[in-house]
């Protein structure tokens, strides 16, 4: 087994193929900079790469947007959903004074249940 194993080579350290005819896309750097912190960082797309609006900061983690020409990209946010909590939906289906009138009937409800219980024990 040792006579068929590569002497003088680390195992996955090097690649054995090599870059000739190899032709690299076209690559353009482009700035981010961070609403959080302010920093601005440079990336590196290739220039046919669909180019992301924001990026994750290098320095503190939070969203950078793309600047073009010194000035931040405007993000057209109008066709995302706004996560809607269970309150609204509930208000979507009852007004507030039959949330009121539902509350002081199952109030009511639980109140004459409790006493009820200490009644008969």
């Amino acid at each position: 087994m040792a006579d068929r194993s590569l002497r003088g080579m680390r195992i996955g350290a090097q690649s054995l193929q090599s870059e000739d005819g190899v032709i690299f896309a076209d690559r353009a750097d482009y700035t981010y900079r961070c609403e959080t912190c302010g920093r601005e960082t440079v990336m590196t797309f290739s220039t046919e790469a669909e180019l992301p609006e924001m990026w994750e900061c290098r320095h503190c983690g939070a969203s950078a947007t793309l600047l073009v020409d010194s000035k931040p990209v405007v993000i057209d946010r109008s066709g995302e959903k706004v996560a809607r909590t269970h309150w609204d939906m509930l208000l979507e289906r009852r007004t507030r004074a039959e949330l009121e009138e539902l509350l002081e009937e199952r109030l009511s409800y639980l109140r004459a249940r409790r006493g009820q219980q200490k009644i008969g024990a």
